[in-house]
């Protein structure tokens, strides 16, 4: 059944802006219209949008964006030896992008995908799982209407990570990609992704992590803090499958991160996890639904916020446990540290329990600066900035540990560094 009005005008507005269709798997992408369609799009009436107004993200057109200029920051993930694919403003880069095959693993565009491709069958199945029993519009309108993105198949151990990188050179691109990763029985691979991406980016990414596979997944979002950002990552975990992922948001006036990860096979292990700083007008909103269908399974989300000077976090995270999930380990945290008194902090922390044999644990607090921890460094002639940034590194240890490479933790941290340095509290 259709949505009624004023929300069918606000979808068929923003459908209009799109136009047609892209023609690569037409079935996948109807059956999304279809799904969109009896939704309608989001708004602040609805349970999962209460604290984050997706105004910015439904409009059709993207508001206008102020570029960024890095100076003379290194890239990121610039020392590592990795495979480097970049989009601008949503469009595949080939003339600055590396040659895929360096990675050891098949690597084809979406917008290349021709009828038959071993894609063809995946696109959308995980987008579309993950609408039950919270409704996910724009991932519906993701998988619609997305005009490029990576299909990456591995079969054995990935020779070098990938990297993609993503650039924002228009201040009204409007980019929709859409990433299908599968990993065979066993394989490996490590994803980093980079950059802002557009003005205003909706990205999608579905991971098939096959029996004994192991997926590592990092990423960083881009520091031009006029953008505006939904991403969607789903993943369904076989037996003794590994799934990680963090995420580290620096500024950005909206960004909504979701995860939707089902353990399906037994000892199976999902951890996702995000470290956020922002300043003023930021809003950032993470949003985990974690679901436990097998036996001995473990699942950890760990997130963190530092806010200041009006920045606005949001925490929505469930862990789901089914019948028969026996000895299943959920863990989840979110915490924030408030700078001052204008920040603000919203958490929505869920457990779901099904089984009797479980260890499930969730918790959230928000707060500020130890006293008598600055105190402390103070009295030992730690300079009050500094003392604030190492106790802010403190807080943010935990969710920085979900990152197994000693190296990309490093370079995390000093982004967070510099970060700290040029907003200094």
């Amino acid at each position: 059944m259709a949505v009624a009005s004023p929300r069918q005008d606000q979808l068929n507005a923003r459908l209009a802006a799109l136009g047609a269709l892209p023609t690569t798997f037409p079935a996948a992408r109807a059956d999304a219209l279809a799904r969109l369609s009896a939704q309608g799009l989001p708004n602040r009436r609805d349970e999962y949008w209460r604290h984050t107004d997706p105004a910015a993200l439904v409009a059709p057109e993207p508001p206008r964006a102020a570029l960024f200029d890095p100076g003379e920051e290194a890239p990121v993930f610039g020392h590592v030896d990795r495979v480097k694919l970049v989009f601008t403003d949503g469009v595949f880069d080939a003339a600055a992008s590396d040659d895929p095959a360096l990675a050891g693993v098949e690597i084809a565009r979406l917008a290349q995908a021709r009828p038959g491709h071993w894609a063809e069958p995946l696109y959308g199945v995980l987008e579309a799982a993950g609408q039950t029993p919270v409704a996910r519009p724009l991932a519906s309108l993701n998988t619609a209407h997305a005009t490029d993105g990576v299909l990456i198949r591995v079969t054995g151990k990935a020779a070098k990570p990938v990297c993609l990188s993503y650039r924002h050179l228009s201040e009204v691109s409007d980019a929709i990609l859409h990433h299908v990763v599968q990993l065979a029985p066993g394989a490996e691979l490590t994803l980093l992704e980079n950059g802002p991406g557009a003005a205003r980016l909706s990205k999608v990414m579905e991971v098939f992590v096959a029996d004994g596979a192991r997926f590592h997944h990092i990423r960083t979002q881009g520091r031009d803090h006029e953008r505006r950002a939904v991403t969607h990552v789903f993943a369904r975990l076989g037996k003794a499958a590994l799934f990680k992922s963090f995420t580290l948001t620096a500024n950005g006036r909206l960004t909504r991160n979701e995860a939707v990860i089902e353990l399906l096979g037994d000892d199976a292990f999902a951890h996702v996890a995000g470290a956020a700083v922002g300043d003023g007008d930021f809003l950032h909103d993470d949003t985990v639904f974690v679901t436990h269908a097998a036996q001995r399974c473990e699942s950890r989300q760990v997130f963190k916020k530092v806010l200041m000077r009006g920045a606005t976090g949001v925490f929505q995270g469930k862990i789901l446990v089914k019948p028969g999930a026996q000895k299943t380990d959920g863990y989840q945290i979110s915490q924030s540290l408030l700078l001052d008194d204008a920040a603000q902090f919203y958490a929505k922390p869920e457990l779901e329990i099904y089984a009797d044999d479980v260890k499930c644990s969730h918790g959230s607090t928000s707060g500020a600066i130890d006293d008598a921890a600055l105190f402390y460094l103070r009295s030992r002639g730690v300079p009050e900035r500094q003392a604030t940034a190492l106790l802010v590194l403190a807080f943010l240890a935990e969710a920085l540990e979900e990152i197994e490479s000693d190296d990309l933790r490093a370079d995390i941290r000093a982004r967070l560094e510099a970060w700290l340095a040029r907003h200094g509290h």
